[in-house]
């Protein structure tokens, strides 16, 4: 009682309280009365102020500001999927410093690309651009946007300056579209074209194209602003060595960009952000006496939030092999265990690192550096410069110069007879680089993608993938191996030993994974016809579309025929996945024909001759039924076999001239009635 007389006599607000209540009125009055009125009344004379001493930062996307701040005059953009779009860019942003001049690598897929119009501010500027072609025809991912602008037609770049680059391989259809469309594009809103655009095929000798566009892009860029050909020696390099002093925690450990995310898992999950998935399942799909291997993997995704339709990728980031990563220390006398850390000399480069740092050696090249890929000739220039044995540094220099003797021998010493840098180490002994040089030379690992080879519907909470083990010797006697599918195998020794299936109770193994979304969709209508070309592993994502059709079926809804051709060597040792098909056969689901090449020696049947077979059938499901045409696999020879033979059976049946076929068959690919998923 006495308690609630107290509370109830007590004052309402407290001393502490009404000081702060009238500090905060007296805030309120200066503002409304003074600050606010000091804003509104401008000056009626010109009056003076005290300015800043520091510079305005530069915004981080707006590129004509960095390059105006530092002095730059050239801007070199790139579209990159693999990475080599971007090291070419680099390279000749390095190279501008030789030409007096100076340039600024540029990711668009970070930059303002409508500032484009205000370079004709800076003076004697021009933009490059290396763009390389992903798919069919489409561009690169941090590229879409870029061509969506552009695409989009209301830009104004009278008096912008430009060369073009591509990068594509000729096995596909629509080789280097990219680079042609950027080129076509820029001209067509009012650019100049300093350079005619340089054509670069992966399926010949992207390295020799590059060169030969170069030798021709410099003399022209130096003729069109009216500069002399006055060559300075300048270094290289890219990146310096730091040593940090840091602790295990502050290490990069294989991370892609952010530290520790691997200890602690947060979606969503992408390419900078992948997903450890645990392997839940792995089986060989080879029988019997087949000294080949194709792995059945099956990784769980079911806490991730990721989702997948049946035709799209699952990527996977590897490791290298831990024995080829010694092999580094041991030839060039290094603890790869140091800490280091390579920092952007370009400090106004929004890349300041080659690679997630700081990490440690042996984290740099078992988890973000290509030490299998064949070493371009800018690299072998770099080796020659710590190379001793004069025979062995002329043959280095060599091989970097534009003359046939040269080029045949890159060919041939580097391409043909497929070495490494690792490999050119091994067989030049005198060529010590220091090894933070070999980290900066090197290009990043990428990710492999692989055509997921299940149905979300059937398997919400796993993704199966399919994939063939990659290993041969090289003319020098060596054995190389494929960098994601030796990983696996490294893991589950079952594959070597060829056991049908193991248990994994006791193996805990973890893959970094994320979904790429794919245009290879089923129809949106059950009903339509569909027809399925998959020799090989190219099957692999059409064992995904007939579990979805067997799944509809067996819920009632009606479904359209459904076609697969498929072929491999030897039905007793690589016909993949033969019971399941032969399950949905039995079940009235699908329509199978197989064509195996090794088991008549006098004959050997492929695919395309199932197909000249059943051209009429094919005819009625394309021309009469609009039905849908998947191809998967092999690029350089069987999807254009597929395409020709498809293109002739259109012309026969459908009573076409050859160019109304053709005509026929690209409206079936404009409709995604006529889809590929192939690679080279």
């Amino acid at each position: 009682m006495d308690e609630a007389v107290t509370a109830a006599a007590a004052p309402m607000f407290g001393v502490l309280d009404v000081v702060l209540l009238a500090g905060m009125a007296g805030f309120g009055i200066y503002w409304v009365y003074f600050r606010g009125n000091s804003k509104s009344q401008a000056p009626a004379t010109k009056g003076y102020s005290m300015q800043p001493t520091l510079a305005a930062k530069v915004s981080e996307s707006s590129y004509i500001s960095k390059m105006k701040a530092s002095g730059r005059n050239i801007v070199v953009f790139y579209g990159s999927q693999t990475g080599t779009a971007e090291e070419f860019a680099g390279r000749l942003a390095k190279e501008a410093a030789r030409y007096g001049m100076k340039a600024l690598v540029a990711d668009p897929e970070e930059c303002e690309m409508e500032e484009l119009s205000k370079l004709a501010e800076i003076n004697n500027s021009m933009a490059v651009f290396c763009m390389a072609t992903y798919g069919e025809g489409d561009p690169t991912d941090n590229a879409q946007a870029f061509y969506d602008w552009l695409k989009a037609g209301d830009a104004e770049l009278t008096g912008i300056n430009f060369a073009v680059f591509g990068l594509g391989n000729k096995t596909y259809e629509h080789f280097n579209a990219m680079g042609k469309f950027v080129d076509k594009r820029l001209e067509e809103l009012g650019g100049t074209r300093v350079v005619e655009a340089g054509v670069g095929d992966d399926d010949g000798n992207m390295e020799e194209d590059f060169l030969t566009w170069k030798d021709k892009f410099w003399p022209s860029v130096l003729d069109f602003f009216g500069l002399e050909m006055n060559l300075q020696e300048i270094s290289m390099r890219q990146y310096r060595l730091v040593l940090p002093e840091v602790g295990p925690e502050k290490l990069f450990s294989g991370e892609i960009a952010r530290l520790r995310s691997y200890l602690t898992q947060r979606p969503p999950f992408d390419a900078k952000n992948p997903y450890l998935a645990n392997v839940i399942a792995w089986r060989e799909l080879h029988k019997g006496s087949s000294q080949r291997s194709c792995m059945h993997i099956e990784l769980d995704i079911a806490n991730s939030k990721l989702r997948y339709d049946a035709g799209d990728h699952v990527a996977m980031y590897p490791m290298n092999d831990p024995g080829l990563v010694n092999r580094f220390g041991e030839l060039l006398s290094v603890d790869l265990d140091t800490p280091i850390s390579l920092v952007n000399i370009d400090e106004d480069s929004s890349k300041k690192h080659p690679f997630p740092c700081p990490c440690t050696y042996r984290t740099a090249l078992s988890y973000y550096l290509d030490i299998t890929s064949n070493p371009r000739t800018h690299v072998l220039k770099e080796l020659a410069e710590y190379t001793t044995d004069p025979a062995e540094k002329e043959k280095l220099l060599k091989m970097t110069g534009a003359n046939p003797e040269g080029k045949e021998l890159y060919q041939q010493w580097i391409l043909q007879d497929n070495r490494s840098l690792l490999h050119v180490l091994e067989d030049l002994p005198s060529c010590k680089p220091p090894l933070d040089l070999v980290c900066e030379l090197l290009i990043r690992l990428q990710a492999r993608y692989y055509s997921i080879s299940s149905s979300s519907k059937l398997y919400p909470e796993s993704v199966h993938i399919t994939a063939v083990l990659v290993n041969y010797t090289t003319p020098t006697g060596r054995l190389n191996k494929g960098v994601a599918t030796t990983w696996q195998c490294q893991y589950y020794p079952g594959l070597a030993n060829k056991k049908p299936k193991l248990e994994l109770e006791e193996v805990s193994h973890q893959v970094p994974i994320f979904i790429r979304k794919s245009q290879f969709r089923l129809p949106a209508r059950p009903q339509t016809p569909i027809i399925m070309i998959g020799p090989g592993t190219g099957v692999a994502p059409f064992r995904g579309f007939i579990q979805e059709r067997f799944k509809m079926k067996q819920e009632g809804k009606p479904v359209g025929d459904t076609i697969l051709f498929f072929g491999c060597r030897n039905r007793a040792e690589d016909f993949l996945y033969e019971e399941e098909f032969q399950q949905c056969i039995d079940d009235g689901c699908l329509a199978m024909h197989t064509a195996f090449s090794r088991e008549d020696p006098s004959k050997k049947v492929y695919v395309t001759h199932l197909l000249k077979e059943q051209s009429e059938n094919i005819w009625r499901i394309l021309g009469q039924e609009n039905g849908h045409l998947y191809v998967c696999g092999d690029a350089r020879n069987m999807a254009r076999d597929v395409h020709d033979i498809i293109t002739d059976i259109c012309s026969e049946y459908g009573k076409m001239s050859p160019s109304e076929a053709q005509s026929f068959v690209k409206k079936l690919e404009t409709q995604r009635r006529y889809s590929a998923d192939v690679w080279s």
